[in-house]
């Protein structure tokens, strides 16, 4: 399955220990075809990756990159992810122009 999921989400920020983070959450039907995706690897290959990660070619304007989306429970007592996050490099926001709080249309396929 090598489906593109898009969407125009907010970039937010994350104060860390380590530094600021800024990524973008797919939920919805966006997150139920990346869960799809990280279940047909899963059966596949018989192992998931990493934190349950799952590679994928990012486009965001015309600035397009090789990473991973994790998957990330909102609800403390779900079983389920309920979002998948993408992290979206300092490089990238210069490179489009784009600041937290900004809504930007992304996509992601899965490699």
């Amino acid at each position: 399955m090598t489906e593109t999921v898009a969407a125009t989400l907010p970039l937010r920020q994350w104060q860390g220990e380590r530094g600021v983070y800024h990524f973008v959450n797919f939920g919805g039907e966006e997150a139920e075809a990346l869960a799809g995706h990280a279940l047909m690897h899963r059966l596949e290959y018989g192992r998931q990756r990493g934190f349950g990660s799952i590679k994928v070619t990012a486009v965001i304007g015309k600035t397009s990159w090789k990473t991973s989306v994790f998957p990330m429970k909102l609800d403390e007592m779900s079983k389920r992810s309920d979002a998948w996050t993408l992290l979206v490099s300092k490089k990238v926001m210069r490179a489009e122009d784009i600041a937290p709080g900004d809504e930007i249309e992304v996509s992601v396929t899965p490699l």
